[in-house]
C-alpha cells in the first residue's frame, strides 16, 4: 500500500514549560520542510487507550489483578476472554506488541505530535473508588508501553483517571511526569487541572487543553479545587462554561498557537449527537478560540463535521482495549478503531486534510483489517458524517478521507 506521509526532522530538547512549571521537552519542525506562507503541523489523535485490566496483565510488570466489578474479580479474566475468542496470547508481551500495525503507520506518517485520551490509571494503589464499579489500573513499571509508542500528549479528563483514588491520581501524574510525558486535563489543583500541553515548534506552538463533561461517567466529586486533586470538570455546556473556557485559553494563547480542545462526554454507544453537543463545538470555535475539537467516550467512532474550516470530532471510539471476547453491541463494531492524521493550517488553524486509518483490535494487538471492513467503517461514517454535511471516502490507499 501506498501512506501519504511527511518527512520532517526533530531536535529533542530538554525546557521548562513556563506555563506548568514541569520539564518538557519539545519537538521542533525543521525549518527545511516549512516556509511561513504554507506552514502546517501533522498531528495523530486517537480516542480511548485502556492499557489497564487485561492488557496490564499481558505486559511485563503486571499489577495486582484483583478488581471490585460486580462479575469479575481477576484481571486475568479478560486476558483469558481474550484468548478463547483469538487463539493464545504469548505473555509477558513485549513493549510495542499492542501497538502492533500501528508502529508501522506512525513511521510512514512521521506526525509531529502523537494526543491520545488515557482512561487508566497508572498506580499500584491497592484500593479503588468506592463504588466506582469498573477500575482501571497499570503498574507503573509498564509506562515503558505509552514511551516505546512516542505517546507525547496523555488527556486525563475522563471517567477512569481516580479509580484508584487520589492517591492512584498522584502517582498517575508522577510517573507520566517521570516518563516526559505531557497531559492535562487533571491536577494536584484545580489551577493544574486546568492547565495545557504547551509544545513548541519552530512556526509556532501547540496548546492541548482537556476537559470532561457532565454526564460522561465521571462523579462531580472528582472534580479538581483549590488545595484538591482531580480532574477539570465541565458542569454544563453552555455560555457560562464557554466564556470561563475562552478566559482559560486566552492567559496562554499567543498568535501563531493552535488550539487543541480534547473533550470526554456523551456515552458510549449509539451514533446520536446531542443537539447541545454540537451547539458547544460550534460555540468552542466561534467563541473561544479553539482550532481543533477532540472528543472521545464513545466505543466506537463518531460523526465528523467541518465547521468554518475546522474540524470537529464528536467521538474518536476506542483505541486500545480488553473487550475482545466480551458479547454485546457487536452492531457498532467496536473492534474497529482509527487513526487519525490532521494536518492544520498553523497560521489559521484549519483543516487543510485528514486521513483516517482503520485498524482492528485482535490478541489485544492492533492489526490491518480486511478490507470489508475498511469499507463498513467508511460506509459507515459516511453516513453519519453526512448528515453534518461532511464526507468520508476510501481512495486507493485503502485509507479513509475527509472530503
Amino acid at each position: 500500500m501506498n501512506f501519504f506521509y511527511t518527512t520532517m526532522a526533530f531536535i529533542i530538547i530538554m525546557a521548562t514549560d513556563t506555563v506548568s512549571g514541569n520539564t518538557q521537552y519539545d519537538k521542533r519542525m525543521s525549518t527545511n520542510s516549512i516556509n511561513s506562507k504554507t506552514a502546517s503541523v501533522q498531528l495523530f489523535l486517537c480516542g480511548d487507550v485502556m492499557t489497564g485490566r487485561g492488557i496490564d496483565q499481558a505486559l511485563p510488570h503486571p499489577v495486582h489483578p484483583v478488581l471490585y466489578e460486580s462479575w469479575v474479580k481477576n484481571a486475568q479474566v479478560y486476558l483469558k476472554l481474550a484468548e478463547q475468542k483469538n487463539g493464545k496470547i504469548e505473555i509477558p508481551v513485549s513493549w510495542d506488541y499492542i501497538w502492533g500495525d500501528a508502529m508501522k503507520i506512525w513511521d510512514e506518517n512521521q506526525p509531529n505530535l502523537k494526543l491520545i485520551n488515557l482512561e487508566t490509571s497508572i498506580t499500584t494503589f491497592p484500593e479503588p473508588w468506592p463504588g466506582k464499579g469498573i477500575n482501571y489500573r497499570m503498574n507503573p513499571k509498564n509506562i515503558q508501553v505509552l514511551k516505546v509508542a512516542g505517546i507525547d500528549h496523555c488527556s486525563l479528563a475522563n471517567n477512569h483517571t481516580l479509580d484508584w483514588g487520589r492517591p492512584g491520581l498522584k502517582e498517575t501524574l508522577k510517573t507520566l511526569e517521570t516518563a516526559n510525558i505531557r497531559y492535562s486535563g487533571a491536577g494536584m489543583n484545580s489551577e493544574e487541572a486546568a492547565k495545557p500541553s504547551v509544545f513548541h515548534l519552530n512556526t509556532g506552538r501547540v496548546l492541548v487543553f482537556s476537559y470532561v463533561a457532565s454526564g460522561s461517567g465521571v462523579p462531580e466529586m472528582w472534580q479538581a479545587k483549590s488545595g484538591l486533586p482531580g480532574v477539570n470538570f465541565l458542569p454544563g455546556l453552555g455560555e457560562t462554561e464557554i466564556s470561563h473556557i475562552k478566559q482559560t485559553i486566552e492567559k496562554t494563547r499567543k498568535a501563531g498557537d493552535v488550539v487543541v480542545f480534547s473533550i470526554h462526554w456523551g456515552g458510549n454507544w449509539g451514533y446520536s449527537i446531542p443537539a447541545e453537543h454540537r451547539e458547544f463545538a460550534h460555540n468552542l470555535l466561534d467563541e473561544a478560540g479553539v482550532d481543533l475539537i477532540f472528543g472521545h467516550s464513545s466505543h466506537h467512532p463518531l460523526s465528523l463535521e467541518v465547521y468554518n474550516n475546522k474540524l470537529i470530532i464528536y467521538g474518536a471510539g476506542d483505541f486500545i482495549n480488553d473487550y475482545e471476547g466480551i458479547s454485546g453491541h457487536e452492531e457498532y463494531r467496536g473492534e474497529l478503531t482509527l487513526m487519525y492524521f490532521l494536518e492544520i493550517d498553523i497560521n489559521s488553524g484549519q483543516l487543510k486534510s485528514l486521513k483516517m486509518v482503520p485498524m482492528k483490535m485482535k490478541n489485544f494487538r492492533l492489526n490491518y483489517p480486511k478490507i470489508k471492513d475498511v469499507r463498513w467503517l467508511q460506509k459507515t461514517l459516511d453516513r453519519e458524517s453526512q448528515k453534518l454535511g461532511a464526507r468520508v471516502q476510501i481512495r486507493t490507499d485503502n485509507f479513509l478521507w475527509l472530503k
